[in-house]
C-alpha cells in the first residue's frame, strides 16, 4: 500500500505537535458515541477503561493490542503486552464531543452527523517530534480502521501488522503547509 492509497483516511500534522485524522463512519452519532465512552465497546477497537463523563474525572486507559490482532500477527519486540495510561476527562458534550488528556497531550473526538454517516475527527495534541509521530499516526489510523470494521459488521483487521505497515508509511511525518 502506498501513501496515496490511504490519503482519504490518513493522519496529518496540522502544526508542530498536533495530529488530526478524520474518518467517515456508519451513524448515527449516538451509536458511535457508545464506542468512545463505554469501556467494553472501546476495548474492541482502542483501549478499555471505565470513565465518568464529567469534566476533570480521572480514569485509566488500558491497551491490549494483542487482543486486536490475530494469533499469526504477533506483537513487535519491545512492546508490552499491556499498556496503561492515567487519563482525565477534559470536556464532554454527548454525543458530539469528548476531550481527554493523557501524559502531556490531549485527544479530542468530534462527531458530526451527516445523514446516515458520521464524520469523526480525532485531534491529538502534544506530540513530540521524531519516531513517536509515525507510531501515533499509524496507531490512530489502525485503531480507526478496526472501529470502522466493527461499526460496519466486518471482521476487524489485525492490529500489529497493520500498525507496522502504517507506521512505516508515516515515517518522517511533518506539519503540512497551510494554504
Amino acid at each position: 500500500m502506498q501513501m496515496k492509497d490511504i490519503d482519504a483516511d490518513r493522519a496529518r500534522m496540522v502544526d508542530d505537535g498536533t495530529l488530526v485524522i478524520q474518518r467517515w463512519l456508519p451513524g448515527p452519532a449516538e451509536r458511535l458515541w457508545r464506542y468512545l465512552v463505554d469501556s467494553e465497546k472501546r476495548r474492541q477497537w482502542l483501549a478499555a477503561g471505565e470513565m465518568e463523563l464529567v469534566a476533570d474525572a480521572a480514569f485509566e486507559l488500558v491497551w491490549r493490542n494483542d487482543e486486536l490482532s490475530v494469533a499469526a500477527d504477533p506483537r513487535p519486540e519491545g512492546f508490552p503486552e499491556v499498556q496503561r495510561l492515567q487519563s482525565r476527562v477534559v470536556a464532554v458534550d454527548p454525543p458530539r464531543r469528548l476531550v481527554i488528556a493523557w501524559g502531556v497531550g490531549e485527544v479530542s473526538f468530534n462527531l458530526d452527523d451527516r445523514g446516515d454517516r458520521v464524520l469523526l475527527t480525532v485531534r491529538h495534541s502534544g506530540l513530540s517530534a521524531g519516531p513517536v509521530r509515525s507510531e501515533v499516526a499509524g496507531g490512530w489510523h489502525m485503531h480507526l480502521d478496526i472501529l470502522a470494521d466493527r461499526l460496519s459488521d466486518r471482521t476487524p483487521r489485525s492490529f500489529w501488522s497493520g500498525w507496522a505497515r502504517l507506521r512505516d508509511l508515516y515515517a518522517g511525518l511533518a506539519p503540512e503547509a497551510q494554504p
